[in-house]
């Protein structure tokens, strides 16, 4: 091979070397270009997300937000905030005040038990009942039922009296009343079916509507501050002329027909 053939071989070698090193580097400048941008567009994401995030958290919850909601009063209660609910014969002299979570299983137990020796004595005039929801049910196993029975409590309210006495009755019933631990009166659609065993609720679409619309929900929540406010500690809690009714040789409400009749009897001749 000749020294010129030589050299010229060389000089194509490096320049196809060079050639080569060129398009390597341009294609780790393209790869460094494009991991860079996903890198930003990931930290954009993220920093998106985080920011979702931030801002959904400090968002209110819905019942938190339903403080703000114009307080629409069911009919049939007085006082300020629709809040004072009582029901019986304006003959009668006494008023029975009964403090009640929607969600506590031994209120059901109680209404199951006494409930109708209760009613019974409205009914005959014996003395009115002041009734008073609580939900604390709601803070101290976490949820919305008690809240949200209130408030179908207050739909069934303004159809009558009476329908609220007898959903109020099949709510606490064996049948529909769940564990407390299970939430299921925060459904709608849980409510409207108990209250499809209700004559005046069955198919009524105003009190239905009232219920999926929450139109008792803020009325529901000053419900609640109300039981909050009276200083009860507990559900289900009796009280006549400022003094609990309980059971003999104990602090608790009566759980038997014979030991509320005893403690209605000494309260209504006190």
């Amino acid at each position: 091979m000749s020294k010129r053939n030589s050299q010229a071989a060389k000089t194509a070698a490096r320049e196809r070397l060079r050639e080569e090193r060129e398009r390597q580097a341009k294609r780790a400048k393209v790869k460094r270009q494009v991991i860079v941008a996903f890198s930003v567009v990931s930290v954009l994401a993220i920093a998106g997300g985080i920011g979702y995030a931030v801002v959904q958290g400090n968002k209110p919850g819905y019942w938190e937000a339903a403080k703000d909601d114009k307080l629409v009063k069911p009919a049939n209660t007085t006082g300020a905030d629709g809040t004072t609910v009582v029901i019986g014969k304006s003959s009668a002299k006494k008023t029975l005040e009964m403090y009640e979570d929607p969600r506590c299983p031994v209120c059901a137990q109680f209404e199951q038990t006494v409930g109708a020796t209760l009613d019974k004595g409205v009914e005959d005039g014996k003395y009115k009942v002041q009734f008073i929801g609580a939900s604390f049910l709601d803070r101290s196993l976490t949820g919305e039922g008690s809240k949200n029975a209130l408030s179908a409590l207050g739909a069934a309210l303004n159809v009558s009296p009476e329908a609220f006495l007898e959903y109020k009755t099949a709510m606490y019933s064996a049948k529909w009343h769940p564990e407390e631990s299970d939430d299921k009166f925060k459904d709608d659609s849980y409510l409207i079916e108990i209250a499809d065993t209700v004559d005046a609720l069955k198919g009524n679409k105003t009190f239905q509507n009232a219920v999926k619309n929450g139109t008792y929900d803020k009325w529901a929540l000053e419900m609640s501050a109300k039981f909050d406010d009276s200083g009860v500690q507990g559900t289900p809690t009796l009280k006549m002329d400022g003094k609990a009714l309980t059971a003999p040789g104990s602090d608790n409400a009566p759980m038997t027909v014979a030991d509320f009749n005893t403690a209605i009897e000494a309260a209504l001749k006190a």
